[in-house]
């Protein structure tokens, strides 16, 4: 798949989860193939631009976290346009518009999915962006305000006017944040009215198969997977096998499951500091313990982690207690 002067491995991204798209996430999902793109948790252009340390830390990026997506919401066209020059200075090879979160911190200011009410300004946005780096400029929204208000079919071709290379279509409403069901139908609308621009479908795909749906029902040229991705990282090399073979691999292992875990935790600290690794493996647990099986002693332990040599030792015990032999249900 190529978007705009970027060629991908593969037409399957992974979409900017606030909190969980670290760069120690995105590099050990990458190792696992079958990954196209994968984005940057959601950055604030003000903050970017205010050279903040801790915005400037959700940029970071290394040689195996390309090609990288930087995800910015804001609202005022020229603090875009520099936050934009900034992450590509920086590794960015895509920029990515943020116009479809629904969380009130960020419409509040009238950025993410505030911006579905406006077409026009939005279009403007992305123009302004487009005009100020060399790189692609893709834009994720959802279908609308509410269901009295579909405009991304609008969208779709107002963006292809100015230059926007890819739209990522979310298929909920704002009014919907995260409830109900995505509207694949409605995707495959926006696909219909977007002509050339290519579509990159998103929503509740948990599953190789809800993937290759996404795909054939609404005609997308590529598919965005979120929380799927953090349930079961393996997600996009299962999806791109199924693609390309018709088959799903054999789901890994417990030991496997558990290796990637300790990659993700070595990455974040070194980038992070081991300080700032045990506590964001803490938050990861969640996802990550609910493929482990019976593992309630495990978790506790986890949860309390302190340093890493501490993490290392929990997890070598119960790598021995439960030999990697065990395989759990895809």
């Amino acid at each position: 798949m190529r978007i705009g002067s970027v060629e991908l491995a593969s037409s399957l991204w992974l979409a900017p989860i606030a909190g969980y798209c670290d760069l120690g996430f995105r590099v050990a999902v990458r190792a696992l193939g079958g990954l196209g793109l994968a984005c940057t948790d959601l950055v604030s252009a003000r903050g970017l631009v205010a050279e903040s340390a801790k915005t400037r830390r959700l940029l970071r990026t290394c040689p195996a976290d390309q090609p990288l997506s930087a995800q910015l919401f804001g609202v005022e066209a020229h603090e875009m346009a520099d936050a934009a020059r900034w992450a590509v200075d920086h590794g960015a090879a895509v920029i990515d518009l943020n116009m479809g979160c629904p969380v009130d911190k960020v419409t509040r200011c009238q950025g993410g999915a505030a911006w579905l009410c406006d077409p026009l300004g939005a279009t403007r946005l992305a123009e302004a962006v487009v005009r100020a780096v060399k790189v692609p400029v893709t834009v994720k929204v959802r279908l609308g305000p509410d269901e009295d208000h579909i405009v991304a079919p609008r969208l779709a071709g107002l963006f292809a006017e100015v230059g926007v290379a890819a739209m990522t279509v979310h298929g909920r409403t704002t009014a919907q944040r995260f409830s109900g069901k995505v509207n694949l139908d409605r995707i495959a609308q926006v696909v219909a009215a977007a002509g050339p621009l290519p579509i990159i479908g998103n929503g509740d795909v948990n599953s190789p198969p809800d993937a290759v749906a996404m795909l054939e029902r609404t005609g997308c040229a590529g598919v965005m997977i979120g929380r799927g991705a953090l349930r079961d990282p393996w997600i996009f090399r299962d999806t791109h096998a199924l693609l390309c073979t018709g088959r799903v691999p054999p789901p890994p292992s417990i030991a496997e499951r558990v290796a990637l875990m300790v990659r993700h935790f070595d990455t974040l600290a070194v980038m992070e500091g081991e300080r700032r690794a045990c506590h964001m493996i803490r938050q990861r647990l969640s996802w990550y313990g609910g493929k482990l099986g019976p593992c309630k002693r495990f978790k506790e332990q986890v949860r309390q982690v302190r340093s890493a040599a501490e993490f290392h030792h929990i997890v070598e015990a119960f790598a021995a207690e439960t030999n990697g032999s065990r395989r759990i249900p895809a």
